[in-house]
């Protein structure tokens, strides 16, 4: 894949990305009106859903200048801390030179080649062959590899890791992931209080328990019409943050032969890392690393197969099988 073409699809990729992120405050928007729903059927004497959804509605009206304060407080907090809870999730410590000076040259080496600020080094000490990027700035900006990666991969393969990573930053791939999950853990955080608050009440959907002066049926009908928004919103969320990492793989791939020149050290270290590549860590960060093969959920796959990945290399990349 030419450097033309590679730039297109990056750009192409990039707005695509920016689109969905703009819809995190529909889906904010969504989630509030889904609390607020929930909130009246189960307080509001009500006769009808439509009376209880206008409820709703005014209710919401109300509280989104405070949700939106709150979800900025949210993201600035975990924009400052985000970083030692990554490391802390998987283990992750600082890799000096001393102890990797190799892949320390080769690291700087690709970063010379681009003008790169060249990103600190983490190691996790497992067995398992991953590495994944970090960082919302060149100052921040970290390459984390894993200790059966370093014992593994042969000089050629390392480097090529290490460019698919690096291209990862400066696709500014690292920073909307990171932006994303955080955004997802709002409606995470709200979808669960709510649920855990619905059971807590021991209020029946039915309604047959509930002192109110409306029709208790039209409470527990508006109950079921809060959960079911709530769960779209949260849905939505994580279908747009899993949209977010697959194509980005093939553009990593792509980016790290553009930077080695060398499509057959991409293949033979995917190969490798194929089916050893599971790292105990939260599926927000799996989803940041190289590969990952066990979907959110058991549904969303946030990465192509390896063979498609192989694939497009020989096909677009000049990689031989």
């Amino acid at each position: 894949m030419g450097a033309f073409g590679l730039q297109t699809h990056i750009w192409n990729n990039n707005l695509k990305s920016v689109l969905l992120m703009l819809g995190f405050p529909v889906l904010l928007l969504l989630l509030m009106y889904g609390l607020s729903a929930a909130y009246v059927g189960m307080t509001a004497p009500i006769d009808n859903v439509g009376q209880g959804l206008a409820l709703a509605f005014d209710h919401m009206q109300r509280l989104w200048p405070f949700a939106f304060l709150g979800a900025g407080v949210w993201f600035l907090i975990a924009w400052a801390f985000y970083q030692n809870i990554i490391e802390a999730s998987v283990g992750a410590r600082g890799l000096t030179r001393k102890e990797a000076p190799e892949l320390y040259n080769l690291l700087e080496n690709l970063c010379v080649s681009r003008g790169l600020t060249t990103p600190k080094l983490n190691i996790v000490e497992t067995p398992a062959l991953n590495a994944f990027a970090s960082g919302l700035s060149d100052k921040s900006y970290k390459v984390t590899v894993t200790r059966g990666l370093l014992e593994t991969l042969d000089k050629d393969e390392l480097e090529a890791v290490l460019a698919h990573e690096l291209t990862h930053i400066m696709n500014r791939d690292v920073r909307m992931l990171i932006i994303a999950v955080i955004f997802v853990g709002i409606f995470s955080f709200f979808g669960e209080m709510v649920f855990r608050g619905l059971f807590r009440s021991g209020v029946r959907m039915g309604g047959h328990t509930r002192s109110r002066n409306g029709d208790s049926r039209g409470g527990g009908a508006l109950i079921l019409i809060a959960v079911a928004l709530i769960a779209i919103a949260y849905l939505l969320a994580m279908v747009i943050r899993f949209s977010l990492s697959r194509k980005r793989e093939f553009l990593a791939d792509a980016g790290a032969v553009e930077l080695t020149r060398n499509p057959d050290a991409m293949i033979s270290a995917l190969r490798k890392i194929s089916g050893r590549s599971t790292v105990d860590a939260p599926n927000d960060i799996q989803q940041m690393m190289i590969e990952n093969t066990q979907p959110f959920a058991g549904v969303f796959a946030t990465h192509p197969p390896i063979e498609k990945r192989i694939d497009a290399l020989v096909n677009f990349g000049g990689g031989a099988r």
